[in-house]
């Protein structure tokens, strides 16, 4: 019996793989490239003539260590990391450097600089407000995040520990085209939801920290890149496992490590380096991808988008028809037609498009095309 439910499981999962793979427009966990999943599948039941999956592999041995270490060799080639930041292969998600930053950075005048342009910026600012003095020096909330605040610098804290921004903000799709300048305050950014996406000048940055389940691969991995002055300021009461010389000083190896995620992570770093090539052709494609869709929005006489022109983000594309009832029937549409995840935010509502490095343009292509069929039986 037990055998015949087997075989009507592999029966199934036989005839879900035929129906094709959809496009995924999740906020995160979000698409994978394709070609990184076909490898990741070749290489699941033997890794490179181990005889072993990298799911199974001892991360104290030397197959393991070269696998991170090629991952963080390529993240530094790929993004152009200087020498003087140390690569952190950590655990808990981007929420947990919202007490970790603090921990270990909010300890000279126990000051810090925050700018809130949504829900991820906000939690970061109250999650330090535990443990310093901390400021809003401007926010966005009152039209809903939907635009990038203008900054006086005359009100920045001019001893602050760090200024926290948010770089890309998911929920709300707006992002900072121009970075704020604070001297010798160090900038700490949030870069979870643009990682990968295009060239960033890491130097100007103190820190910057990332979930990967959005550009860089699945759940259950964070990056931190910080500067290594920054490193051994924690202070004495600061738990082992959230102080950065812990990791630092083993490699990101004090623990087991999301061993499987940063694996991915690699694969996904090949894929940019080798077929896209590089982070300045990675964004002329996620240039053209979201100007497809923008034009479409800005051209529509039923779907807008709902992030002021000038702060639009390249990687989270909110949009509304202006009707509940609508919006609702469009991401029903939408579903049975193979474009999944493409209900917002509920403190937004409508729609949301989230179109990551691994969305190819032929999917924003057709969600364009269904878009406009939708506009032309329902305006």
């Amino acid at each position: 019996m037990v055998h015949i439910k087997w075989m009507l499981g592999q029966i199934e999962h036989r005839e879900v793989i035929t129906l094709g793979r959809v496009y995924n427009f999740s906020a995160g966990p979000s698409m994978l490239p394709e070609a990184v999943l076909k490898r990741a599948a070749a290489e699941m039941l033997d890794y490179q003539g181990t005889g072993e999956s990298v799911m199974e592999m001892s991360h104290r041995s030397k197959e393991y260590q070269a696998i991170i270490d090629h991952c963080e060799a390529l993240l530094r080639e790929v993004m152009k990391i200087p020498d003087n930041y140390k690569v952190l292969f950590l655990q808990g998600g981007a929420s947990s450097q919202f007490a970790m930053i603090p921990l270990n950075l909010l300890n000279g005048s126990g000051k810090a600089d925050f700018v809130l342009t949504g829900q991820w910026a906000t939690k970061a600012y109250q999650e330090a407000s535990r443990y310093g003095s901390c400021k809003a020096v401007a926010s966005s909330k009152d039209r809903t995040f939907s635009y990038i605040p203008k900054l006086d610098p005359a009100s920045f804290t001019p001893d602050a520990d760090y200024f926290h921004i948010c770089l890309n903000n998911t929920i709300y799709g707006t992002v900072w085209h121009e970075l704020p300048n604070t001297g010798n305050v160090p900038l700490v950014a949030d870069i979870s939801s643009c990682v990968l996406s295009q060239p960033i000048d890491v130097g100007r940055f103190g820190l910057l920290y990332a979930g990967a389940q959005k550009n860089m691969g699945p759940a259950g991995l964070t990056v931190v890149i910080i500067r290594e002055d920054l490193i051994g300021r924690a202070r004495e009461s600061t738990p082992t496992m959230f102080n950065y010389a812990t990791h630092a000083e083993n490699g990101s190896m004090y623990n087991t490590p999301p061993t499987y995620a940063i694996y991915i992570c690699g694969l996904v770093l090949e894929w940019i380096r080798d077929e896209i090539g590089g982070l300045e052709a990675m964004q002329a494609v996620n240039e053209k991808k979201a100007k497809l869709l923008y034009e479409f929005l800005d051209s529509s006489k039923l779907f807008k988008g709902t992030v002021v022109p000038e702060d639009r983000s390249l990687m989270n594309i909110p949009f509304v028809t202006g009707s509940d009832e609508l919006d609702a029937q469009f991401v029903a549409e939408a579903k049975k037609a193979g474009f999944i995840n493409l209900k917002g935010h509920r403190s937004v509502g409508g729609m949301r498009a989230s179109i990551y490095n691994a969305m190819p343009v032929e999917g924003v292509e057709k969600l364009v095309a269904l878009m406009a069929r939708f506009e032309k039986e329902n305006a």
